[in-house]
């Protein structure tokens, strides 16, 4: 995923702005790609012009609130810290910030899918009351009369709008482009540099597979579904999960798989994130699982309901996950804030 020349010597000695193709690699690790790139190509312009989005605090209400807001790139874009999204006025949301990463890998976004589409994803928090509180109509009147965006907007579309459709195809070049595959774990699969795993690294990896990886699925370290993993239900914020989105009461408290990827980095855990510590997610999953009607049934193999595991067990793999992290990714200037 490299980048390329921006601009060319016209006959007249002036300089014209280029905007240049970006070409995906996949890494060699990763399932297919779900993302369709025929009617939003990758162009250097269109990448620049995302990244410039993602960081202004222009794009809600109060001028204050960007994506990176919530969306920290020392933490594989997560809101640290936080068991709960905040937003404009210091406004508390329902639920933990996601992690940004390998989105053009997946189908369905959020906790419980409410967008299928990845240039829909930023209208989900742009329009949220207690998140961005912004609308279209009036982010596009602020860009328009931004004489920098007018020419960024007319380098990296055809049509040279300042749209809001332009403003969203940016913004997921962007995010396509966020792709962590660099971890221990990556080198190891790919047998890349030597790459090994210790003793209790490898024997974590060998009860992930037992234990985890029925949903953790594939090198993206999940299948995409949406389960109900036992969790009780938060007193602080009753999130009925992806029966908001599908109506189905079948799907109360249903919440999509995540991915485990830099999960060393990316705590509080859970949905609501109630959870500070790799430990005391496996602590639940050992002795706190609540029995429901629709709990997912993987969680009710053994006689006790959730997942046997000693502390050794749980100490391994917690070394395992470790090796999930991509400290490359959390560096990577290419994602910076340029100004």
């Amino acid at each position: 995923m490299g980048f390329f020349l921006t601009s060319c010597a016209t006959d007249e000695g002036a300089y014209q702005e280029i905007n240049a193709p970006i070409a995906f690699e996949a890494p060699a690790n990763f399932p297919d790609l779900t993302y369709r790139f025929t009617h939003n190509p990758l162009t250097e312009k269109g990448f620049e012009l995302g990244r410039k989005l993602f960081y202004d605090g222009r794009l809600s209400s109060n001028g204050i609130v960007s994506c990176s807001f919530c969306h920290e790139q020392a933490f594989a874009f997560t809101h640290h810290g936080h068991d709960l999204s905040h937003g404009v006025d210091d406004l508390i949301g329902n639920r933990n910030t996601p992690a940004i990463q390998n989105l053009a890998f997946q189908s369905e976004y959020f906790y419980d899918g409410a967008s299928s589409n990845l240039e829909m994803v930023a209208i989900v928090p742009i329009h949220n009351p207690v998140e961005m509180n912004e609308s279209l109509p009036a982010i596009l009147e602020k860009l328009q009369a931004d004489k920098t965006y007018v020419r960024l907007f007319g380098a990296a579309f055809p049509d040279q709008a300042v749209s809001a459709g332009n403003m969203l195809k940016a913004l997921a070049q962007f995010m396509t482009l966020m792709v962590s595959a660099d971890s221990k774990y990556d080198r190891v699969v790919r047998s890349e540099g030597g790459a090994a795993f210790s003793a209790s690294e490898g024997k974590g990896q060998q009860l992930f597979n037992q234990h985890c990886a029925s949903c953790h699925a594939t090198d993206l370290f999940t299948d995409h579904s949406f389960r109900n993993n036992g969790l009780p239900p938060n007193p602080r914020v009753d999130d009925w999960g992806r029966e908001l989105v599908s109506g189905s009461p079948n799907d109360r408290y249903k919440f999509k798989v995540p991915s485990l990827r830099n999960v060393e980095v990316t705590a509080p855990y859970m949905h609501d994130g109630r959870f500070g510590s790799l430990q005391s997610v496996l602590d639940f999953y050992t002795h706190g699982v609540l029995l429901s009607e629709n709990l997912d049934p993987l969680l009710m193999k053994n006689p006790v309901v959730g997942i046997a595991l000693s502390p050794q067990d749980k100490a391994d793999l917690i070394a395992f996950l470790k090796t999930l992290t991509d400290p490359k990714y959390m560096e990577n200037p290419k994602f910076y804030e340029k100004t």
